[in-house]
């Protein structure tokens, strides 16, 4: 059996721009708590660290958050050994000099990544991995190695604790529903984040028809206001509109990510967006639905289909997406889709599985850093 590398223990400056829905500070948190877990020391930089109040109100050992502001104060700061820019942000140029001064004068060798976003596409197994060497700027004759995260062995893996799958196992569910103060009896629980998608209206009215009862758990945010919008414009045509159904409706307040995981795990049917959610729902091995992060040029459709091909999606969950989606493609016609997680269970606990034979990122991030310092 061929020996162990031995981990290094290395400091690391993670670089995030917060865009427009945290979910890019989600991933660096996640990202930089999993490292700090396994012996690394992290500083995270980012231009608004303000949702981590909620996210991750009692912080971790072993993070320190910094405020990325232009230009950077470099009063006091020495680069790490690992510099990692998530999903394409540029790290401000005196930070980058810095680094490159730091490698000039030192012995000390150091890592550039770029952490690309989630993709089931060809080009994240293509991709991963390569040099791109810097030809300009403060960073010149270096080089940057991107590291793509994916769902196949031949890409950089997802997101994932040594601990989680024990404390999913040791999970009590309705303990934690009592403590969040959800009135649960049994019936089917589904839990929304989600942006404004196309075919919430006909979501609504499918569970509000349905036999089984269904107590819909919204997240605080977008969700919660795309919800309130379409039952008050339901209710305003239609006066009786959910009187009687089957369908109850409970806002949430805003949960830290250790608590959005427990609703995941305790919801029988997981609606989910961006990328960081998805990944803790595939985990979860529920029933999902994703709302995929919508780009004008429409290239998010194709990412889309790469994932639920990947996914190996029955029919009626691929044509469930496209409509939740607002996306016209082959299949059944978008009257005809239907709301059926019980046979969509198979397709996620089969990923769930796959996936978990496959390393975590943080594994071989650092396993791809050791062989390139």
């Amino acid at each position: 059996m061929p020996r162990k590398t031995p981990t290094p223990k290395l400091r690391w400056d993670i670089f995030c721009r917060v865009i427009d829905n945290f979910g890019d500070l989600g991933v660096c948190w996640r990202l930089a708590c999993d490292l700090a877990t396994r012996g690394q020391t992290v500083r995270l930089w980012a231009d608004d660290a303000s949702a981590l109040a909620w996210m991750a109100p009692q912080g971790a050992p072993g993070v320190e958050v910094r405020t990325w502001t232009a230009p950077l104060d470099m009063s006091g700061i020495t680069p790490g050994e690992v510099m990692l820019e998530a999903f394409g942000c540029d790290i401000d140029e005196s930070f980058v000099a810095e680094y490159a001064k730091l490698l000039s004068n030192s012995s000390q060798k150091c890592a550039w990544i770029n952490l690309e976003y989630l993709s089931a596409e060809d080009f994240a197994a293509r991709c991963h991995g390569l040099p791109s060497p810097v030809m300009s700027g403060p960073g010149r004759g270096l080089t940057k190695h991107f590291f793509y995260p994916g769902f196949t062995q031949d890409t950089g893996g997802l997101l994932r604790e040594p601990d989680l799958i024990a404390r999913q196992d040791q999970f009590d569910r309705q303990a934690w529903l009592t403590r969040l103060g959800v009135p649960w009896r049994g019936e089917r629980l589904v839990s929304l984040f989600c942006y404004e998608p196309d075919g919430l209206g006909d979501l609504l009215d499918s569970l509000a028809h349905d036999v089984q009862p269904t107590r819909l758990l919204v997240t605080d945010g977008r969700a919660s206001a795309a919800v309130r919008a379409e039952v008050l414009n339901k209710n305003r045509h239609q006066p009786c509109w959910n009187k009687g159904a089957a369908l109850s409706i409970l806002y949430l307040p805003r949960l830290s990510q250790i608590d959005f995981d427990h609703l995941l795990w305790a919801c029988d049917v997981n609606f989910v967006r961006g990328e960081d959610s998805l990944v803790r729902a595939l985990w979860a091995g529920k029933p999902l639905v994703w709302h995929i992060y919508p780009q004008h040029d429409g290239v998010h459709a194709h990412k889309l289909e790469a994932f639920l091909d990947w996914l190996q999606a029955p029919a009626s969950l691929r044509a469930f997406h496209r409509h939740w989606n607002g996306l016209e493609a082959p299949g059944p016609a978008l009257k005809d889709v239907s709301f059926e997680p019980e046979l969509w269970q198979d397709c996620t606990a089969r990923a769930r599985e796959i996936l978990l034979a496959q390393q975590d990122l943080s594994t071989q991030l650092l396993h791809f850093i050791a062989k390139i310092i």
